[in-house]
């Protein structure tokens, strides 16, 4: 079989990100969901929307997110929307928070890891096709994020995202912390709610990556650390294992980066590969890919 495409340029704009979505010929039509991080409260990192603008005024996507499980000024559908407000993006775009109310959508996870269901934000359903633009940095607890990430907490409801940090044990965001699952029990659940995504939406989806501001932090943290590693690029493919492989890939290759050690140390102690691993079992993905050079 043939290997994945991921497209690469090590250009950073607007511009270089619309000509890799050209690139991939996403199969996407219909109503499109823009999966993308707003930015927790005081984070510094996060991709603005001006950055994305030029793309998800083209294709006419409508800005798609959800409330999270923890603490801070978006774990509830009133203060996030204020959040989002307060960041710039309801000002550029339409923003549907996908569970600002319930029941949550449950989606099939088919012989998952750990999971056998996955709960996303039920507005997810009024959606054909899916776009995942992800910030590719550090995380505390998964080692890294990116379209994997995006793809499963992302989607994941307040009670989805509890529902994957405890490995299946509970939806309530008060008791999930409390008792945490083993760390590849958490990393194979991610895997295991990608995939429920990525078969719901059959194939009609593309993952955009953007390796800018790496910081071992998420955009999740109200108090993140600066970048450490210098800039490295966009990647874009239409498979989001290849994808995020792809970018863990050039981080270990950037070996004269002074940061490279810091942002490993993230990646390796939280065992973050394995997230990828888990998800390549499950078929909806390859590590293995050909990387496309592209002059943007």
């Amino acid at each position: 079989m043939e290997k994945p495409k991921v497209y690469f340029t090590s250009v950073i704009t607007p511009a270089s990100v619309s000509a890799l979505y050209d690139r991939v010929c996403a199969p996407l039509q219909g109503r499109i969901a823009v999966k993308l991080h707003s930015g927790e409260q005081g984070n510094q990192n996060f991709l603005r929307p001006d950055f994305w603008q030029p793309l998800v005024d083209r294709i006419g996507g409508t800005v798609a997110e959800c409330n999270t499980a923890y603490p801070g000024a978006r774990n509830s559908s009133e203060k996030h929307k204020q959040l989002l407000q307060d960041h710039g993006w309801t000002q550029y775009f339409t923003v549907d928070l996908l569970d600002e109310t319930g029941p949550d959508l449950a989606l099939p996870v088919e012989h998952g890891h750990v999971l056998t269901e996955d709960f996303v934000g039920k507005n997810l359903a009024n959606y054909d096709s899916l776009l995942v633009l992800s910030h590719f940095k550090g995380h505390p607890m998964g080692g890294f994020g990116g379209a994997l990430k995006q793809l499963s907490i992302g989607c994941a409801s307040s009670e989805g995202k509890a529902w994957i940090h405890s490995a299946g044990r509970t939806k309530d965001q008060r008791l999930v912390w409390r008792d945490l699952p083993e760390q590849d029990r958490f990393l194979e659940s991610m895997a295991d709610a990608a995939s429920a995504v990525v078969r719901y939406f059959g194939g009609k989806a593309a993952y955009i990556n953007v390796m800018k501001n790496l910081s071992v932090d998420c955009d999740c943290c109200a108090v993140a650390e600066d970048p450490c590693m210098a800039d490295v690029g966009v990647l874009a493919s239409l498979d989001p294992v290849a994808l995020d492989q792809a970018c863990i890939d050039l981080v270990y290759a950037a070996k004269d980066d002074p940061g490279q050690a810091h942002f490993l140390e993230r990646i390796e102690s939280r065992h973050g590969i394995h997230t990828v691993e888990a998800a390549a079992a499950l078929g909806f993905g390859s590590r293995e890919y050909a990387l496309v050079n592209v002059d943007a």
